[in-house]
This record gives C-alpha cells, sequence and structure tokens, in this order.
C-alpha cells in the first residue's frame, strides 16, 4: 500500500466518522430503537467503514 492509498483511507474513515456523528447529533433517534443512530459509537464506526470503503483502494 502506498501512502497516498493510506491516506485516502484514513481521510475516508474521518469524513465519514464526522457524517455519522452529525447523523446521530441531528436526526438521531428519540426511542433508541433505531441501532446505527441511537448510540454514537456505533453511528461512528458503521459510517466511518462506509467512508474508508467508498474511497476503495485502486
Amino acid at each position: 500500500m502506498t501512502t497516498t492509498m493510506i491516506t485516502r483511507f484514513v481521510l475516508g474513515a474521518v469524513v465519514g466518522g464526522a457524517f455519522g456523528y452529525g447523523i446521530y447529533r441531528w436526526i438521531g433517534c428519540s426511542t433508541g430503537a433505531c441501532p446505527l443512530n441511537a448510540n454514537p459509537y456505533v453511528s461512528v464506526l458503521i459510517w466511518s467503514t462506509i467512508g474508508a470503503m467508498m474511497v476503495g483502494g485502486r
């Protein structure tokens, strides 16, 4: 893996994590029944993984 590829993965994870926290913070789930939005840690983890996968590895 090159430095550029690692940087892209990290940047994608950070942007995805920030997006996930934003979803938790501003949309959220008032009942706690929504597994992706009810817990900030889960939301950030899931969305940072999605962000890292979206930048891909070419």
